[in-house]
């Protein structure tokens, strides 16, 4: 009997304990609102050219934790954070220089830690600030949790995380847009809270030059929210595009995208579960699409990466108004080294 009462006691304490965390996750969920205006930092002032090159890269810096000796266990893997503080360091570096030499006028950043377990700390928004300080940035929240208590054996701990813009063209005004749909609760509770982040240029002929900088859902099942967020951003893309603005929207779209083909790149294993193309029928009016199908940009995490055995696709890349002339789009093989992305870069001229 004594026994048995020691296992019921046990046993409550630790239900009591569950439950505890599951009101504490609850009450502090970050609940953003659907629009919601962002602060611009270091402001530069000069004006978007009209009819000269202008030169943009999206690149999802994976937290500068998931390098080439990394696997994630969303993806089928085991593991949850980076090695090491001092590794976190090397990839951040190491991301910082692949940018330098793309000499870009805008980045669009995914996946950039300000306070998370898994990067140790590391508060990359300020790094990546002081190392371009002559350009200005936006940063929105779209992960923000005290505890993600899996896995079990190595928990990925508080995550603090969101994207960046930077850009040397003054913003006029930065906005934070909440995307539809979530996992049912609790899972709700531990899961990115999906958004897209607009900066307005100012361009030199009096237009808007409109940056959207995505980061779409990736593991919802059957990617029915995924179609929501789509919808979502056609009807707002096609909106601005009646007003007569230019319009890029980059990114992680977390699909395959128009035009490529994740076979024509040597990979064994199989095609992974979470990823969808984008839907035939999915037609932006008046925006063509901007992608290297030559380049993977993103590989799986199931386990650490092999050339030749990860299977790797084209997510990554820009959906652009016509009004804007593609002069080249490129990715940038990197052999994911530092990071489980490639960087894409866009030449443009508006026209």
């Amino acid at each position: 009997m004594r026994v048995l009462r020691a296992i019921l006691t046990i046993s409550g304490i630790i239900i009591l304990l569950f439950a505890s965390f599951l009101i504490y996750i609850t009450t502090t969920d970050m609940k953003p609102e659907e629009i919601e205006v962002l602060s611009v930092k270091n402001n530069q002032m000069k004006e978007v050219p009209v009819g000269e090159p202008i030169v943009i890269t999206t690149y999802n810096i994976g937290y500068a934790g998931l390098d080439k000796t990394q696997d994630f266990f969303a993806d089928g893997g085991a593991r949850s954070r980076a090695e090491s503080l001092d590794a976190v360091v090397l990839n951040l570096e190491a991301v910082i220089e692949t940018l330098d030499r793309t000499e870009s006028d805008i980045l669009i950043l995914q996946e950039v830690d300000q306070d998370s377990s898994r990067s140790f700390g590391m508060d990359q928004v300020d790094i990546l600030e002081n190392s371009y300080p002559n350009l200005g940035h936006v940063f929105g929240l779209n992960y923000r949790v005290p505890w993600v208590p899996v896995p079990i054996t190595n928990p990925m701990g508080k995550a603090t995380s969101g994207i960046m813009t930077m850009t040397r063209y003054n913003v006029e005004r930065a906005v934070r847009y909440q995307l539809p749909g979530e996992e049912e609760w609790p899972v709700n509770l531990f899961e990115l809270d999906r958004c897209f982040m607009e900066t307005r240029l100012k361009a030199s002929n009096g237009k808007e030059v409109v940056v959207v900088n995505l980061h779409l859902s990736a593991f919802d099942k059957g990617g029915i929210i995924r179609l929501r967020q789509l919808e979502y951003l056609k009807d707002y893309l096609e909106a601005e595009y009646k007003e007569g603005n230019y319009i890029i929207a980059g990114g992680d779209w977390n699909h395959n995208l128009p035009g490529t083909d994740p076979m024509d790149f040597d990979a064994s294993e199989a095609w992974p579960f979470w990823l969808k193309d984008i839907p035939e029928n999915y037609h932006v009016e008046g925006y063509d699409w901007a992608v290297d199908p030559s380049c993977p940009t993103v590989r799986t995490l199931e386990r650490p990466y092999v050339d030749g055995y990860n299977f790797k696709a084209v997510i990554d890349g820009f959906l652009i108004s016509d009004n804007i002339e593609i002069i080249a789009v490129e990715g940038i093989d990197t052999n994911f080294e530092n990071t489980d992305h490639n960087p894409v870069k866009l030449d443009i001229v508006l026209k």
